[in-house]
Parts: structure tokens; sequence; C-alpha cells
């Protein structure tokens, strides 16, 4: 017969389940049928903008370059400057890509690890603790400081003191808001100029610099690549059945 693996009951997997979609549909309703709700919910924008600019800077220390400093502010723009060898072209259009496919990686691995509440638990503990270091090292703007102080504090605070199930919503909301952000944030892959402002290259813009081909190439190389990655996380997260 068929079975789940045996760290998750088939209460738990339909508690997963139901949190996942729970959290799509609050945020369809808060963009599209709460009064303001756009307003109200600005902080997931911004939270996508800390995956993002961290992404570039994460993919600059893989390939070997310093993340200086980052900075991220109300209106949801950032800036994460790296510095350092190696300067080669495959190098820096790498770090382009990292804060392109950011938000993607992120959900997908959330919607991985969120399965289980324990799993959630943890990912709460590591992530929180990972913004205090990045607060500590690298954030260099007011706002930014608060911003990623505050989200490292709710992740903190809910894994150590909130139930099991508090956890594993509040890993899978953001893992979906992140998601969301890889759709409703699509137009910048195909965008050669930051928000219209001349002479301000975009992410695909550079990595086509950096390579070869148009920068709508290497937008829908990204897009597709995020896509991917969710639907790993997705069947991960909904888990085929084992057979015994």
């Amino acid at each position: 017969m068929s079975r789940r693996p045996i760290d998750v009951t088939e209460a738990q997997a339909r508690q997963a389940a139901f949190f996942l979609v729970g959290s799509i549909i609050a945020t369809v309703l808060l963009y599209y049928v709460i009064p303001y709700g756009r307003n109200i919910g600005h902080p997931l924008i911004l939270l996508s903008t800390l995956a993002h600019e961290m992404g570039h800077g994460i993919a600059a220390v893989l390939v070997g370059r310093d993340f200086v400093q980052f900075e991220m502010f109300w209106n949801g723009s950032g800036v994460a400057t790296h510095a350092g060898d190696p300067d080669a072209d495959l190098a820096l259009a790498f770090v382009s890509a990292g804060g392109l496919v950011g938000p993607a990686i992120v959900a997908a691995v959330g919607f991985a690890v969120g399965r289980t509440t324990k799993g959630a638990r943890n990912a709460l503990f590591f992530f929180g603790g990972g913004l205090i270091l990045a607060d500590l090292i690298v954030v260099r703007n007011l706002f930014g400081f608060v911003f990623v102080a505050v989200v490292a504090a709710i992740c903190l605070l809910i894994a150590a003191k909130g139930k099991a199930w508090a956890s594993q919503l509040t890993l899978l909301f953001i893992a979906s808001q992140l998601a969301l952000s890889v759709f409703s944030r699509s137009d910048y892959l195909f965008t050669e100029e930051v928000n219209g402002i001349a002479g301000m290259r975009s992410d695909v813009a550079k990595m086509a610099d950096h390579l070869f081909l148009p920068y709508w190439f290497w937008g829908a190389v990204c897009g597709l690549f995020s896509v991917l990655v969710l639907l790993v996380g997705l069947r991960a997260f909904f888990g085929p059945e084992k057979q015994q």
C-alpha cells in the first residue's frame, strides 16, 4: 500500500496545504478586494526586495567577491554593492542573475521545508539568524536596518515562542509571497533600464553586457529558471506518496 513519509501525517499534510492555499487567497484579497490593501501589503513588496538584493549579495560571495553593503528604501527599491575579484564577465553576470532568481529559490526552499512543522520552525530560526548577521555586517542605511531587524525578530519570536502551526503558517506565507512576486514583478525581466531611468541598466541588461544575446533572452532564461525552481519546491511540498 501507499503512505506518506513517516514525518508527515495525513492531517499535517492537509494542514500545510490549507495554510499554503490560504496564504495565496489572502494575498489576492489584500491586493484586489480589501480597500487600501495595496498600502497594507506594501511590506510584502519590501520582503521581495530584501530577497532580491540579498540574492545579489550571496551570489557575489559564491563567486569569490565581497558583499560590501546592502541598502533598501520604503519605495521598494534596493541596492546591493559588491567588489573585488574575480571581475570576469561570467562572474558578474552570475551576480546579476542572483537577484532575479533569489526570491524563487528562497520560496522553493520554504515550500520544501515548510511541509513539516519542525522543518518550518528550524527554517525560521535559520532565516532570522541570517538576517541578524546581515544587519550587523552589510546593511548600511537606517530604513534597511530597521526593516531587516523587524523581519528577523518576527521570525525568531514565532519560532521560539509560537505554536508549531504558527511557524509553519509564517514560513508558508513568506514563501508564497516571494513566489507570487516572481510573477507580479516579472516585467522587470524584460526591461532594459531601471524604472525607465536613462542610463541605469537593469539586471538582465547587465547580463547581456557581460555575456551575449539580448537582454530579453536572459530575462526569459531567469524567468523560466524561477518557474522551474518553484515547481520543484511545490513538488517537494506536496510530495509524491511513497510505496510500501
